[in-house]
């Protein structure tokens, strides 16, 4: 059999561009060289696509003297990778600025690679939003993960609460707003939370992961500090109620129409809250600890696993997802946190762990989802994306 050619994509326009280059590290080094043939692409934080050898590398260093630049077009005539051309200096414009490059300059595309099938790394905005799935349904190339909409709705804090409420399963409590109104109104979206929520909160932006822009605020000028920080990375924010003596517990779903939960984990964080340090920078005795299995009661098991499971099939989940949940001390009430879509895949990653844990190893995994990815790229073939009208006036 020949090998499926993938392509690992990861950087990205996110402020989680270095946690996406230790996943792909990690998925590149697992992925059995018998049955793949990789092709690395990086996205600078620019947003620019390169291709070539050592690719990994010059995102790293921030060299990219010897890569290619490259792209994916949304046309499924052009199934792959391709070299993007280059309009050369002095070439004419119009006002508008744009190049008025002739044929012989378009027909400089050439092909890089062929690509069978996609595997997203990228992590948060422009990559776990729903936007590169976009790009890659208009391409016609299958890809591991969410869909468009599912992206989408694990990305945005908010739309996602919204989601998983109506479908009965319990959150904590929360106020958002829009940077311009808080921008433009402190006091009275300060005097909102407190009067609905309470202390202590979490500040987040609507959109990001890896706890980027999120602070723990304890009172008045701790949130004052917490809202500002999150408007850096968003155009809306929120407050979320802090859940009493919270422990974290996290599950990994695995699946498409028929999704399987892992066993639960539990993070024991370094700091107040798992928060970016505690996850990536903290090492040694200071590192955060992973407890696989989490010590849970089984009924309560059961009950985080099939919440995370009904959470992954509200949002129209695919392939996977790491689902997230609060488990208070004080009143043993569990609450869903959130659920993302493009999980971490490093070596302390707690997705990849928790299947390993229910018997699923690293490389079976990225096997599994590589299969998914195909399954359901080849469901969504069956759909008809044409329709002519019949009447008298529509007759063909």
């Amino acid at each position: 059999m020949p090998k499926i050619r993938v392509a690992v994509i990861f950087g990205g326009r996110s402020g989680e561009h270095e946690v996406s280059l230790s996943s792909a590290r990690s998925v590149m080094a697992a992925l059995d060289p018998s049955k793949y043939e990789i092709v690395p692409i990086g996205i600078t934080r620019q947003g620019t696509w390169i291709a070539g050898e050592g690719t990994l590398q010059a995102l790293m260093d921030e060299d990219f003297s010897a890569t290619r630049q490259a792209a994916m077009f949304a046309d499924p005539s052009k199934q792959g990778l391709w070299s993007a051309p280059e309009v050369p200096a002095g070439s004419e414009r119009t006002a508008e600025g744009h190049s008025l490059a002739t044929t012989s300059q378009a027909e400089r595309l050439e092909t890089l690679s062929r690509v069978d099938v996609v595997f997203p790394v990228l992590h948060g905005t422009f990559g776990e939003d729903g936007t590169v799935q976009g790009l890659l349904e208009l391409s016609g190339v299958p890809y591991v993960g969410g869909g468009v909409l599912c992206s989408a709705l694990a990305m945005d804090k908010i739309a996602f609460k919204d989601v998983v409420k109506s479908h009965g399963i319990p959150i904590a409590d929360y106020v958002w707003t829009s940077r311009r109104l808080w921008l433009a109104d402190r006091e009275a979206i300060l005097d909102q939370v407190e009067r609905q929520l309470g202390y202590p909160v979490f500040t987040k932006p609507a959109n990001l992961g890896s706890s980027v822009g999120i602070q723990k605020c304890h009172d008045r000028n701790e949130l004052r500090d917490g809202l500002d920080e999150a408007a850096r990375f968003d155009r809306r924010v929120m407050a979320e109620w802090a859940v009493p003596a919270a422990r974290e517990i996290e599950v990994s779903v695995l699946g498409n129409e028929e999704p399987s939960a892992s066993v639960p984990g539990e993070v024991i964080p370094s700091r107040e809250f798992y928060d970016y340090a505690a996850k990536y920078l903290d090492e040694g005795e200071q590192a955060s600890k992973l407890i696989i299995p989490a010590k849970l009661e089984p009924a309560m098991q059961g009950l985080i696993q099939d919440l995370a499971v009904r959470a992954f099939k509200a949002i129209d989940g695919a392939g996977m997802a790491r689902v997230d949940f609060l488990l208070s001390r004080e009143t043993g009430n569990v609450y869903l946190n959130e659920i993302n879509t493009i999980p971490g895949f490093t070596p302390i990653s707690m997705y990849p762990k928790l299947w390993e844990a229910s018997g699923v190893p690293y490389a079976r995994l990225l096997d599994w989802l590589i299969d998914l990815a195909l399954d359901r790229h080849q469901e969504n073939e069956r759909s008809e994306r044409v329709f002519y009208p019949r009447g008298p006036s529509l007759a063909r």
